[in-house]
């Protein structure tokens, strides 16, 4: 052989090596593609009038008790709110404080005919434990008494409550022990649950036990732009795997009281696909799939198998079983807003940084509109086999440009699952007014209600007169 026929050899076998590598590289991508497919739909040719919600469907509204009520000054909320992070500058947008919110706790009368006057016939809202319990064991009867008054008047008006009994809000007590960082802490959760749900059992119904366990863990352990502000992904593990076991005992432990197995007790899961940026960057893949698993799959195989993985390749590893997971809740609360998209870097500091797509219809967030994952999200969380209930959606929209095709595009989506078989009990929507929206301040305006937080005015957008008359279309049974 020559020596020109050896070079031209060694050429031929390195572009059939290449050809391999290409092929199989593809061949991966594929397999990623169709285990995580991301639905796209043609909304030229979508015909929005097909929103169907008939039968035993509710619909309702929800909010949270730091956002809405006003001068909640014993949880660590308030301590963050006059926080400085490292650099001096404060950890809430422009340097807002909740302060007086919604006024909630004072005008809750006025805001319930709101809810009459839009046509939900159900609210979800929390109690806050700092306000029924300030100081370790020792709890507030003013607090019940005022919280079992908002009960009455929601009943009377024909809007059935549901209760969420932890809402991303602590005592400062509590917060001080370490809140959900140590297993020993949950007794105080606990105690707290057993507290609150005889008192309140033949008013309610519906429980939530933990709003979004993951964006608790990933805002406030995982990229610290909320309270304790932490970066520290093996403490996240942790952190979720108490929270989520806080769940699982307040499930049974309701249960096992008087009137609790008539109760509809759940869990609520934020579910927001992490997504490759370019779906045929192999990197992107390998990322957003390790995210998904870490920060959705995570909760939703334990509450199917029992056992706990929480794993992210040279960060964490927590692996754990606790077979009273399965079955531990009687609904699956979904809130699904959007989907993040990554692109991969070897800056780790950048790398979970969420991307946008260009193509699609922003929102004042730093996420755009993606409907097609409402119908994804309502999907995955029915394989836990128990009704689904949307717990939150909805828009930050200040200028109500894009609130009338959000709310028919997304229950578009919502109503394309029910009709393929998810069984989809109730919509709550996000928010019923303006209030504050956590580490952005009051710069996000969620409410169907716009709110003047200098005179406390409420007054109905525009956008927001789409979901009353998907309401009246549709039907309200009042409870499920």
């Amino acid at each position: 052989m020559t020596a020109k026929q050896s070079k031209k050899r060694r050429w031929v076998k390195m572009i059939a090596i290449l050809g391999a590598i290409g092929v199989l590289y593809f061949l991966v991508i594929a397999v990623y593609i169709l285990k995580n497919p991301q639905t796209k739909w043609d909304w030229e040719k979508v015909d929005l009038s097909e929103i169907d919600f008939s039968g035993d469907f509710v619909w309702g509204v929800a909010a949270a008790a730091h956002q809405v009520e006003g001068n909640n000054t014993n949880n660590q909320w308030y301590l963050w709110e006059t926080a400085k992070d490292e650099k001096g500058n404060p950890r809430i947008l422009n340097g807002q404080k909740a302060g007086l919110a919604c006024d909630h706790w004072n005008r809750y009368s006025e805001d319930i005919q709101l809810m009459k006057d839009i046509g939900v016939t159900a609210y979800r809202f929390s109690i806050e434990w700092s306000r029924i319990e300030p100081k370790e064991g020792v709890f507030d009867t003013l607090a019940i008494n005022h919280y079992l008054q908002v009960c009455d008047s929601l009943l009377y008006h024909g809007i059935e409550p549901m209760i969420t009994l932890h809402h991303f809000s602590n005592p400062i007590w509590f917060e001080k022990k370490g809140a959900f960082e140590k297993a020993e802490n949950v007794d105080d959760f606990i105690e707290f649950v057993e507290y609150v749900y005889p008192i309140f059992s033949d008013k309610v119904k519906n429980w939530c036990t933990i709003n979004e366990p993951s964006v608790y863990v990933v805002d406030g352990y995982f990229n610290g732009i909320n309270p304790p502000g932490i970066s520290d992904p093996k403490l996240a593990g942790t952190v979720l795997r108490n929270i989520l076991e806080a769940h699982i005992r307040a499930y049974h432990l309701i249960k096992s009281l008087p009137g609790g197995a008539d109760a509809m007790v759940g869990l609520v899961k934020n579910m927001t696909y992490i997504d490759p940026y370019n779906p045929l960057n192999l990197g992107d893949w390998i990322l957003s799939s390790y995210a998904n698993r870490a920060f959705n799959e995570s909760t939703l195989r334990f509450l199917e198998t029992g056992k706990f993985n929480f794993v992210m390749p040279s960060m964490v590893k927590i692996k754990e079983e606790n077979p009273l997971a399965i079955g531990s809740t009687d609904f699956i609360g979904l809130n699904y807003y959007s989907h993040y998209t990554l692109k991969f870097g070897f800056d780790l500091d950048n790398a979970f940084e969420n991307r946008p797509l260009a193509h699609e219809i922003p929102t004042d967030m730093e996420y755009s509109q993606y409907p097609e994952g409402f119908y994804r999200a309502a999907k995955r969380v029915a394989k836990l086999g128990v009704p689904v209930i949307v717990t939150e959606n909805g828009i930050a929209d200040a200028s109500d440009q894009y609130r009338d095709l959000f709310i028919r595009r997304y229950l578009y989506a919502l109503s394309r699952a029910k009709k393929e078989g998810v069984d989809i009990r109730g919509y709550y929507y996000w928010s019923l007014m303006d209030n504050f929206e956590w580490s952005s301040g009051y710069d996000m305006k969620f409410g169907l209600y716009e709110n003047d937080f200098q005179t406390q005015e409420r007054k109905l957008r525009d956008g927001a007169k789409a979901f009353r008359e998907i309401i009246e279309k549709c039907g309200n049974v009042g409870m499920w």
